[in-house]
């Protein structure tokens, strides 16, 4: 049989993707937010389904599951926000844009829109640095969902860094027009009042120690300018954090291959199920559902699955189903450090994110160009399973480093790449729905998403049944630094 002619495209089939999609999406799984039994429920939704799809279980103690705990750590409602005597209600009024524990009572130092060219005569040192929020260099597109807290998200991190490095003990950021809007502050309320999150475990990757990580950072409407203006105004803040630990999961299902030489090896299909749970309404919608992310994906595994076991190739087939990407990759990272199989034994690995918007016959594939292609060969083998199978045409813009959206790094290849595993992204792209209630499965089109799991299906069969395993690219450095690496 050809390595390259996959044989049970058959097996792919819109029905079955329509109805798994409208199941895992649907309102009854409540957006499947990490940490929550709504994850919980889903996993295990997607574990009998990887069950009766003819996968066996890859997880701990013989299970379907890879538990795993995740931190949590938030700003506390016992915490007390006051400037110039009026006391701030938290996340309605003001917005702390990082959990920190502080006590300050600083004079307010205004200094417009903070920058360099006002701050140059300013001593922010023992003040509350205050400025108003401009448009961040290299902002979202105009069309991008959550435009306005993204920018706003960008402007603070900017404007921020730039005032603590001059000394500011606080700082607080007024709104401009853009960041002031209710999708923007609003939805940031709702969204920074849950904290951050991270692997629970000495174990893992130690989260670096920032600087200043102590300075509290505030966000506050435009209304308050006036206010803030006043002469002889302070900050006066009680902050407080609290932390929880949470399970999330991976699901992990294999098929075993058919060449005693090469069984060993795996071809990695990697998604994840979690999406944003229930939150921020918009239009009256406050279940933010997640059909193309990542729904579909986990859907295709399934698909992918059920073509592995009518016909496995020579190299046996890993599916993983990563928990709380949304959280910051966790679920990926976590298998990369405590993989169900040895690391060297994963010949690749081929994550999809979000596969069934945009053009019907466009599609992107990420680590295809430097410097974030780490395989040649894989690369190469996926075009080649396109050129034969689906035809896309391939949109190579998002791949580039300098690409606005960095989507290279916000998928679950990555802590893969970072571990020198030979990694690919499977997407067809962002979209005005994306991360809002309206990424439902009604607007998924199944035909493209089916064109894409054939395509993810067919790549992993040429990578099992190839005489080599894709060599890993010398030299392989990305732009930014990885949180993990291989161990020496």
């Amino acid at each position: 049989m050809s390595a390259t002619v996959p044989p049970a495209l058959d097996a792919i089939r819109e029905d079955d993707l329509r109805r798994d999609i409208f199941y895992l999406a649907s309102d009854a799984m409540r957006g499947r937010e990490a940490g929550t039994l709504d994850e919980m429920r889903a996993s295990m939704w997607v574990a009998k389904a990887a069950r009766e799809a003819g996968l066996e279980p890859a997880g701990d103690d013989g299970t379907y599951f890879q538990f795993w705990p995740m931190r949590r750590v938030r700003l506390s409602d016992a915490s007390r926000i006051v400037v110039g005597g009026r006391p701030l209600t938290l996340w309605r009024d003001v917005v702390v844009t990082a959990p920190v524990t502080t006590n300050v009572d600083l004079p307010l130092a205004l200094v417009g829109e903070g920058r360099a060219e006002q701050l140059a005569s300013i001593d922010l040192h023992g003040k509350a640095a205050v400025a108003e929020i401009h448009e961040p260099t290299n902002p979202p597109a105009p069309t991008m969902s959550l435009r306005g807290y993204r920018y706003a998200l960008a402007a603070v991190r900017q404007q921020s860094q730039a005032l603590i490095e001059r000394g500011a003990g606080a700082v607080i950021l007024v709104s401009d027009s853009v960041a002031d809007d209710p999708m923007a502050f609003g939805f940031g309320g709702v969204a920074l009042a849950r904290g951050r999150y991270g692997l629970d475990t000495a174990r893992a990757a130690a989260a670096p120690v920032l600087p200043n990580a102590s300075v509290p950072v505030l966000w506050v409407r435009r209304s308050m300018l006036d206010a803030l203006r006043a002469p002889n105004q302070r900050l006066t803040a009680q902050l407080f954090t609290e932390s929880f630990s949470y399970p999330s999961v991976n699901i992990v299902a294999k098929m075993p291959g058919t060449d005693p030489a090469r069984r060993g090896e795996y071809v990695l299909f990697s998604g994840h199920q979690d999406h944003d749970g229930v939150r921020y309404p918009i239009d009256g919608d406050s279940i933010w559902n997640g059909a193309d992310d990542n729904a579909s994906v986990s859907v295709a595994l399934l698909a992918i699955g059920r073509a592995w076991a009518k016909q496995p190739g020579a190299r046996s087939a890993l599916f993983v189903w990563h928990g709380a990407e949304e959280r910051g990759l966790l679920g990926s990272y976590w298998h990369a450090l405590h993989p169900v199989v040895p690391l060297q034994s994963i010949v690749a690995v081929l994550n999809g994110d979000m596969i069934g918007r945009n053009n019907p016959d466009s599609a992107a594939l990420l680590g295809t160009q430097p410097p974030h292609r780490n395989s040649a060969a894989l690369a190469g083998m996926a075009l080649e399973a396109n050129d034969r199978v689906t035809r896309f045409g391939i949109d190579s813009s998002w791949d580039r480093p300098t690409h606005r959206e960095g989507w290279y790094f916000r998928s679950d290849h990555l802590p893969y790449a970072c571990m020198r595993v030979p990694a690919l992204f499977f997407s067809t792209l962002l979209h005005p729905d994306y991360h809002t209630p309206r990424d439902e499965p009604q607007r998924i089109d199944i035909a493209k998403l089916a064109r894409m799991t054939r395509w993810m299906y067919a790549t992993g069969w040429v990578v099992a049944n190839a005489a080599e395993r894709p060599a890993l690219d010398p030299g392989f450095q990305l732009e930014r630094r990885c949180a993990i690496g291989p161990r020496e």
